[in-house]
């Protein structure tokens, strides 16, 4: 890490160089608020809050974007709560083993790495789970729950989206991994759960999963529409919208009923009848057999 030390004690500031930098760090040196503020960027700013009397609030904002760890004598709301609210990350008291300090800096790194990371994931998860399904999930919901749907985006969109309304983490197992069993034992009872690929476990590792999962707060997916379940609340969701992922084999009837419903509000019906290979007059018998109206 490039890191900056603000410190006007002279001895102390070359002590903490000198270790820092036998880690591997490489290390600057401002014994004052004016000669820190540098337009290079740095990782971290070790922070000390006894600067000759020196208002040190503009090294915060000037490096908000680079971890600040105070370095305090002791203490008081000027010395660590003032500035934590101003942007600063974290405090340590003086003195202190440079390990402890090199413990703060490593755990802040791996926190705006994690945050990062995090944001990422969302915003991805965000973008393909999207859907316009009708179907929800309140924290009034009686768990265990079934999710019955034949496309299993669907059901996980229903999930991540309860979770991103109710502000709730939730643990995830395939029921295709070996130690599934084992995954969910682990989790704590009250922890809210949500497993999928049900339909393709054996019956009798299906009875070892509903005997687990019986009166915990689990969300359960399954893609076998016929399946059943006894005293569980189900959600059946219907995929009339023509959802369906990639590597999804269709029957033809399906399909047809999936590109009407899609596109013929793209093309006109010459060009939809000429597309799907079949006549106009057509085009409306299969509208009418599908109950699919043409919206104007």
């Amino acid at each position: 890490m490039k890191i900056l030390i603000v410190e006007n004690e002279l001895y102390l500031a070359q002590s903490i160089s000198a270790k820092l930098t036998e880690m591997g760090h490489v290390c600057e040196s401002a014994s004052s608020v004016k000669d820190a503020l540098k337009e290079e960027e740095f990782d971290a700013i070790l922070l000390s809050t006894n600067i000759s009397g020196q208002n040190f609030y503009p090294v915060i904002e000037h490096y908000k974007n680079s971890i600040v760890i105070l370095m305090v004598s002791y203490v008081s709301n000027d010395t660590v709560s003032g500035p934590l609210k101003a942007g600063a990350n974290d405090y340590i008291v003086k003195p202190f083993m440079i390990e402890e300090l090199v413990r703060k800096l490593d755990h802040l790194q791996d926190y705006i790495v994690f945050k990062k990371e995090n944001a990422t994931y969302k915003s991805y998860i965000d973008h393909v789970l999207k859907q316009n399904s009708q179907h929800k999930i309140t924290n009034k919901s009686i768990l265990p729950l079934v999710i019955k749907s034949t496309y299993q985006k669907v059901a996980d969109a229903i999930v991540f989206n309860f979770a991103k309304e109710y502000n709730e983490s939730f643990s995830f197992i395939s029921l295709d991994d070996s130690d599934a069993l084992q995954q969910l034992k682990k989790i704590h009872e009250g922890e809210l759960v949500y497993l999928i690929d049900y339909q393709n476990i054996k019956k009798g590792e299906k009875a070892k999963i509903l005997s687990l999962i019986k009166n915990r707060r689990v969300i359960l997916s399954t893609t076998d529409v016929h399946e059943e379940f006894e005293d569980l609340e189900v959600l059946e969701i219907k995929n009339d919208d023509g959802v369906f992922e990639k590597g999804d084999i269709l029957s033809i009837e399906n399909y047809v009923k999936y590109i009407i419903t899609k596109y013929q509000t793209k093309f006109p019906d010459t060009e939809l009848s000429k597309k799907l290979g079949i006549s106009r007059k057509s085009l409306w018998e299969k509208r009418k057999k599908y109950g699919i109206s043409k919206k104007k």
